[in-house]
């Protein structure tokens, strides 16, 4: 059984999250946002940049697969293809 960190958790780590948050907060990223915030949405281009994922379709599939893991992401919603 493999103890640590996995390879995206590792890649995130070098991402300070409150200097995220002052980008975010300087440029009014989360303006109106209702759930899908700037932070989940830049570990989902991460993520699919580091996984070559094609599609969103693609990513679906692939996060889908993992449910079980998806805390270990960051990920803290439930997967859905539209917001609505």
């Amino acid at each position: 059984m493999h103890i640590g960190k996995n390879v995206f958790a590792q890649v995130m780590a070098w991402v300070h999250p409150e200097q995220f948050r002052r980008c975010v907060a300087r440029y009014r990223g989360d303006y109106k946002v209702l759930s899908f915030s700037c932070w989940e949405q830049f570990l989902t281009m991460s993520f699919t940049q580091i996984t070559y994922r094609e599609s969103l379709a693609d990513l679906e599939v692939c996060l889908r697969s993992r449910r079980d893991r998806l805390y270990q992401l960051a990920w803290s919603q439930r997967l859905r293809q539209s917001a609505s």
